[in-house]
């Protein structure tokens, strides 16, 4: 369905850094990512672009200082509806918020998940919410995946999420997540630099891409061992689609109970005391043990740093007491 050009809204973009051949309908549908790259073009042709107040073309190479004005459609069919969600707020001011988003929540309307995202939650609570990224995606910078828990920015104000959005492509916004991995990690610490892009036989997977991959680079410290499982803290430096459950994979730690990316759908008492499956056995935990523990950024507006933390959800902590009581770790134990 095209969208319907009988409103439209101004978004800007100023180009704060060198881009290695960057054409400019590519890099404005990666930011617009509700419009196609083909409408994208059409408006460029159409004069709906301005760079530093001039037309140009679809081939034009983005400049460091450049000003890029977009006049884009308001997708009506995108209207997001607010629903009454309960929202665990961790911090909230005139400009942004903090939520400490539940797994199994989507964050934002997608096909299949029309209702009963985070957005609808947000735009409940609050009057405004920041367009940049259009309707769908109103007040999100950033998202976690379903079934993944933990801290998320919200912004409120247009301007303010253009800064915070150049404070992610800038990588100055450091985050953190938590996780139990299959496997006794091999080292205290490590750095995975291996790219990433969208597996070649399954669309809804991401994997390892040497050929086509986008740079991608996540930190990790493992936080506590046990007989087969490993706590960690990661921190990515980049923020690829399935980022820490893809690398995880690849150094042989999937991501505990990742119905995705590891062999378990879920993890059950059972499995832990290495036995038979009991009859209606309910599982510690359905889903990745996967959580967004901490995130620190510069509020633009109140000019200082800001850290804020989500605590570990219930059923990870049961898992990890679980591990502790029944397969804590000996050096040299198998």
């Amino acid at each position: 369905m095209q969208p319907d050009v009988s409103q439209v809204k101004e978004v800007t973009f100023e180009i704060k850094k060198v881009f290695d051949d960057k054409r400019i309908d590519r890099y404005l549908a990666a930011r617009l990512s509700d419009y196609s790259r083909t409408f994208i073009q059409k408006l460029i042709k159409e004069g709906a672009v301005l760079v530093n107040g001039r037309t140009i073309k679809s081939s034009y190479d983005i400049q460091k200082g450049d000003c890029i004005s977009v006049h884009v459609p308001v997708l009506e069919e995108s209207r997001i509806v607010p629903e009454n969600i309960p929202l665990h707020i961790v911090y909230e001011d005139d400009y942004l918020m903090l939520i400490n988003k539940p797994y199994d929540m989507v964050v934002h309307p997608a096909g299949g998940h029309p209702s009963g995202t985070l957005v609808n939650a947000v735009a409940f609570h609050c009057q405004n919410l920041s367009q940049v990224n259009g309707p769908l995606k109103a007040g999100i910078v950033h998202r976690l995946d379903r079934d993944t828990s933990g801290i998320m920015l919200v912004i409120k104000s247009d301007a303010v999420h253009s800064q915070i959005a150049m404070q992610f492509e800038k990588r100055h916004i450091k985050k953190e997540y938590v996780a139990v991995v299959e496997g006794e990690v091999r080292f205290d610490s490590d750095e995975i630099y291996l790219p990433i892009g969208r597996h070649k036989s399954d669309r809804q997977k991401m994997a390892v891409r040497r050929d086509i991959g986008k740079e991608a680079v996540s930190v990790y410290e493992v936080i506590e061992r046990f007989r087969g499982y490993t706590l960690v803290r990661i921190m990515p430096k980049t923020g690829r689609t399935h980022q820490i459950r893809v690398h995880m994979r690849s150094i042989g730690h999937p991501v505990v109970a990742d119905f995705m990316y590891s062999n378990h759908e879920a993890c059950y008492l059972s499995d832990l005391l290495e036995k038979e499956k009991e009859t209606c056995e309910v599982p510690i935990i359905e889903r990745q043990a996967l959580h967004a523990h901490r995130i620190e950024f510069f509020h633009p507006i109140q000019n200082k740093k800001m850290e804020f933390q989500a605590d570990l959800p219930e059923d990870i902590s049961c898992l990890v007491k679980t591990l502790r009581e029944i397969r804590p770790y000996k050096n040299g134990s198998n």
